[in-house]
């Protein structure tokens, strides 16, 4: 068994000094702690411990501890690898850290602190691996990263900003805040989007029911009809439904190989900022996105620069928390625009890509001295601005799908019934 000599702080203050066996370091971590050690240092001294306990004998407290130690771990496994979590579980982790953390708690009892709850699911295993890495002297970010992917790379950017700024119970409040307006946005689109979608199966439907019944029928009719001719229009349909009834298979492959083939040239690397680029410029949704950076934007710097963080290292940082490869381009020149000197306000507006009421209220601040300030209300005002494009779109989707659907059935409608109306005058 290997033998770990330490040095660790006890719950007086005062630095203690040993040695313990433990099966690998984390079962020495997992010893220190039950005995409220802080570790200050922990390495392997010896690769095997041959002491035995004497048949009768009182076994030591270290072999006491690692065996409470061992049984916890076999009652309560640890998942080996990433562990999945889903938007929910995030938003709860977020929340209950950011809430120990802005109560005065350090980072790792507050981790401990939820480690130790009975509700938590998966969030147990992950506060627990977290800590571990965290207690060996790795960021909280990098942690984030190595134990879960659901975090993703702007909530570990954002992880990172809040630790060099020392404002992470800020950074998690306001992160958790994103992450439950994401989730109620798309509950309330899936809400929206029932009726229309019900209204596109029956259109679906109605159209099949024309293409493969309807239509044929009124084909035979025309054609059995003494000098009946079939319109313009009703030929047109009557091709296009013979065209689908012939192709229906080709027509489905080619658009499921568009459909991977666009995403494969999506998920290039090479491809992301033009694709990023022209996510900006898509109608309805570009000034979501466009608003959603300027509000995570400001924030960011908000609470970077108004916990003492230096303008440079908050831009930096801010542009690394930015998932958009042609905004963070942007924040790149104001960058290299800043390190020459210049001011955050005149970098923006050399920039050409901001608005000019941001730069307006960041001069103000820059003029004032309360820059934090002015970035927290410019994120205030385009969060409203957010809100209201989110509410135009949710406002836009069942007019639309109606105005389509519509369109789409009343034109077959009004063709086949003109085609039966000149069959029937006809036959006079």
């Amino acid at each position: 068994m290997p033998l770990f000599a330490y040095k660790a702080l006890a719950a007086n203050g005062t630095v203690t000094t040993g040695e313990i066996d433990a099966a690998d370091r984390p079962e020495a971590l997992r010893v220190l702690d039950k005995k409220g050690l802080q570790p200050v240092n922990l390495k392997e001294s010896a690769a095997v411990s041959t002491k035995k306990t004497a048949p009768g004998a009182k076994a030591k407290p270290e072999e006491n501890d690692r065996t409470k130690g061992k049984s916890e771990a076999e009652e309560k496994p640890i998942p080996d690898g990433p562990i999945k979590l889903k938007r929910q579980e995030v938003v709860l982790f977020t929340e209950e850290l950011s809430d120990m953390l802005g109560a005065g708690l350090q980072l790792e009892p507050a981790l401990r602190s939820m480690e130790n709850r009975q509700e938590l699911g998966n969030l147990k295993a992950v506060s627990f691996k977290i800590r571990q890495i965290v207690r060996d002297g790795v960021n909280f970010s990098v942690a984030l990263k190595k134990v879960s992917p659901s975090f993703g790379p702007l909530y570990c950017s954002l992880a990172a900003a809040g630790e060099a700024s020392g404002a992470l119970d800020d950074i998690l409040k306001r992160q958790a805040h994103y992450l439950k307006t994401l989730a109620e946005l798309q509950t309330r689109l899936i809400l929206a989007m029932i009726y229309p979608a019900f209204l596109i199966v029956a259109g679906i439907g109605v159209s099949i029911v024309f293409i493969t019944v309807l239509i044929p029928q009124l084909t035979a009719l025309i054609q059995s009809t003494p000098g009946g001719k079939i319109p313009l229009g009703a030929a047109i349909l009557i091709g296009a439904s013979a065209f689908m009834k012939k192709w229906w298979i080709v027509i489905i492959l080619t658009l499921l190989a568009s459909f991977i083939f666009f995403k494969a040239w999506k998920d290039n690397d090479a491809n992301k900022p033009a694709w990023d680029r022209m996510k900006l410029k898509l109608p309805l949704v570009g000034p979501v996105i466009t608003s959603r950076f300027y509000v995570q934007f400001l924030e960011t710097m908000a609470n970077l620069v108004g916990n003492g963080l230096p303008l440079l290292r908050a831009l930096e940082l801010s542009r690394d928390a930015t998932q958009n490869r042609s905004l963070r381009g942007h924040l790149d020149q104001v960058i290299a625009q800043v390190g020459d000197g210049r001011s955050f306000s005149k970098a923006l507006i050399r920039n050409g890509a901001f608005p000019p009421l941001l730069i307006d209220m960041i001069s103000v601040g820059e003029q004032t001295g309360k820059i934090d300030m002015s970035l927290r209300r410019a994120a205030e005002r385009y969060d409203k601005e957010l809100d209201k494009d989110l509410q135009r779109i949710m406002a836009l989707i069942m007019p639309s799908v109606l105005i389509v659907m519509a369109g789409l059935i009343g034109s077959m409608a009004y063709l086949m019934i003109t085609a039966i109306f000149q069959t029937i005058s006809n036959l006079h």
